[in-house]
């Protein structure tokens, strides 16, 4: 029996940048199981996107490890592809031509089988009438819709999501939560998504971590047992979800009310300016 890809372990990770030098991640230590969905959730400027450039292999620890099915990580590779807060589309190509670069570069078969498969992705995300239309004249929506497509053509073994919905509208973002979850339903790949939104990582997730204040540590991780495949309805009215989010929401709180009162300290005992 094949042993499933995908399993991520970040191992007393700390990072420090800039001059002087300051810690952003301190001894950050959590792991992820092959085809499950894990969402990392923290306050502002905790290091969410930093976390998501170690994995990626984008930066590399100050200390600690990141392994990748055993292997530590250390620089880019096609096993692990990221989608951005902000479009990576190519603007002068099309829908389709989006999806299809990645095989197309890579010569992973005959240019009718790609476009066979990105269309049938596009279909799946609702793009099927728009694969002749550019970046600009496709919606906030679409693109992210496009992006979730050409992300997936890859296969990679670890998709790394960093806030891809955010900007959108209420309505638009939970439709595309949905959009992601049926095409994760066709491929159970492993995915690290970063968010800021609690209702967002209760209803994509298997697990939330909950990250705290920079210098940012593990603070918890939380074990999303809800069904699959989620029926949004029925989960909102859940005993279960409801115990879920207030959980979250205070271990935010405890953070956003720590950092708040240490800055206020801070500025306190700083000198005045005149």
């Amino acid at each position: 029996m094949a042993i499933a890809k995908g399993n991520l372990r970040v191992d007393a990770v700390s990072k420090t940048v800039g001059s002087p030098p300051k810690m952003v991640l301190r001894d950050c230590a959590f792991e992820v199981e092959a085809g499950s969905f894990t969402v990392i959730i923290g306050p502002s400027g905790c290091g969410k996107t930093t976390l998501i450039n170690l994995i990626a292999g984008y930066e590399a620890p100050s200390k600690g490890t990141v392994l990748l099915d055993g292997a530590p990580v250390r620089a880019p590779g096609p096993d692990r592809l990221v989608v951005f807060q902000e479009t990576a589309l190519f603007p002068w190509m099309t829908a389709i031509e989006n999806v299809m670069y990645g095989p197309m570069v890579r010569g992973d078969g005959e240019k009718a089988a790609i476009r066979e498969q990105s269309l049938e992705l596009l279909n799946r995300v609702g793009l099927g009438q728009f694969t002749q239309k550019y970046p600009m004249q496709l919606s906030g929506g679409m693109q992210r819709r496009c992006e979730l497509a050409r992300a997936l053509i890859n296969n990679p073994v670890l998709l790394l999501m960093d806030e891809p919905f955010r900007g959108l509208d209420h309505m638009t973002r939970e439709l595309m939560q949905e959009y992601l979850l049926t095409l994760l339903e066709a491929r159970r790949g492993t995915v690290v998504f970063v968010t800021s939104e609690i209702d967002e990582a209760i209803y994509l997730g298997d697990q939330i971590i909950v990250l705290g204040a920079s210098p940012s540590s593990v603070k918890s991780v939380i074990a999303v047992d809800l069904p699959r495949p989620r029926n949004r309805r029925d989960i909102l009215k859940s005993a279960r979800y409801a115990a879920l989010k207030e959980r979250t929401i205070g271990l935010l709180y405890e953070e956003a009310a720590g950092a708040f009162s240490r800055g206020r300290g801070a500025r306190a005992g700083a000198p005045a300016i005149t």
